[in-house]
């Protein structure tokens, strides 16, 4: 049996910090995990450059049921922090959008500065490594037995992240792992992912798919401003995958495809200086032609003189406030979050200990801290991998 100070489950964004600055405080580390290769989700996000934080991270981006639980780990640990980390190691980098910091090149410079950290503090990184059992034993030390032999700990490390992507190895180990000791799960969900449609709107809007336009999503407790992207299935594009995290199964959304603009008065401006147009002409300063003629087909040809004041009225509430209701969503498939997840008022704040189980520290998406899209969700993993490291 392999005897160690430190095991942590879990070779991602959280577990390779915790890594690290376990490491740091010559805590012998050992990283386990069930994959074949560390940080598939840091290689695959961003589209490949990994969003790696985002300059205006506050508390206030995320979700949990105790929204008080992410703010000592977020003040500690800062996105500064992590950017400084960032340009130790000369990685060119670039705000992209709303604070949004992604690399220049490839999400694999973020990756292989967490593994050189990581090999310069001694731990040990042991993938294809399937964990069999969990045991507690006296002086609440852990052994855990793997199908690549025992192992000894003091302290246990669960950072095996949510369920979305499930092809990128998730589980819902974290999960099981926490029922075991006791430790309550809040139902989790698939979070900031596509949304389907009913088969009538379905019908109607496919035809629009590839088609991406900027636009307020809301319904009664978020709204949310940057393109929606209308898709083959359904919805999706940033705004749709923030509101996404918020809406309810049953629940309508209402899109305004013109948020900084009062269209009824440009139509009724232009029937007054233009009337001989047809509105399709007038509206394609703003939305494409087949936009227009899906969702206006009664007048897309018609010119604005035969168009009543109503009947322009209609038209612009129908921009403004066109409401919607989801099928579903696309699931974990595509999920880029877990929603809900370990009970974070089980755990220090400041530790990321478990109350119940000394030793037994969890981080990043397993729990239950969602961050909004835009490299919120890597900072929460950096952040609470960091405050564990200090300790375990």
């Amino acid at each position: 049996m392999q005897i160690v100070d430190v095991i942590i489950i879990g070779a991602g964004a959280a577990g390779l910090m915790c890594a690290i600055e376990s490491g740091k405080r010559h805590r012998k580390t050992l990283i386990l995990d069930h994959t074949n290769k560390a940080g598939k989700k840091i290689l695959m996000s961003g589209g490949g450059r990994c969003n790696f934080t985002n300059l205006h991270l506050s508390p206030e981006n995320f979700i949990s049921h105790n929204p008080h639980f992410c703010k000592s780990a977020l003040s500690r640990y800062t996105q500064w922090h992590f950017i400084d980390l960032v340009k130790k190691y000369g990685i060119p980098f670039h705000e992209k959008t709303l604070g949004q910091l992604f690399c220049d090149n490839k999400s694999k410079e973020i990756l292989n500065m967490l593994l050189r950290e990581c090999e310069e503090y001694k731990v040990e990184i042991r993938l294809n490594t399937r964990i069999e059992k969990i045991d507690l034993i006296k002086n609440n030390h852990f052994i855990i037995k793997t199908s690549r032999g025992n192992f000894h700990c003091q302290s246990l490390v669960i950072a095996t992240g949510g369920l979305s992507i499930p092809t990128l190895g998730a589980s819902p180990f974290g999960y099981k792992t926490a029922e075991e000791f006791g430790i309550k799960i809040w139902p989790t969900r698939a979070g900031l992912v596509p949304l389907t449609l009913h088969s009538e709107d379905k019908n109607k809007l496919s035809v629009l798919s590839g088609i991406s336009i900027n636009a307020e999503v809301s319904n009664d407790i978020q709204d949310f401003n940057e393109n929606i992207l209308f898709t083959h299935r359904g919805l999706s594009g940033p705004a749709i995958l923030q509101i996404s995290s918020y809406w309810q199964p049953g629940e309508s959304l209402t899109l305004n495809f013109l948020p900084k603009r009062n269209i009824n008065e440009y139509l009724l401006q232009a029937k007054t200086n233009n009337s001989h147009k047809q509105l399709s002409s007038i509206l394609s300063e703003f939305f494409p032609n087949r936009f227009t003629e899906i969702f206006f087909p009664t007048f897309y040809e018609k010119k604005l003189q035969s168009i009543s004041q109503a009947e322009l009225e209609a038209i612009s509430n129908q921009i403004h406030h066109f409401k919607i209701k989801p099928n579903g969503t696309e699931g974990y498939r595509t999920a880029e979050v877990t929603l809900g997840g370990v009970d974070c008022d089980s755990f220090s704040s400041k530790t990321m200990e478990s109350t119940t189980v000394p030793g037994l520290y969890f981080i990043g998406e397993v729990m239950d801290v969602t961050g909004w899209l835009g490299g919120y969700n890597f900072q929460w993993a950096w952040s609470s991998g960091w405050a564990a490291g200090q300790v375990v």
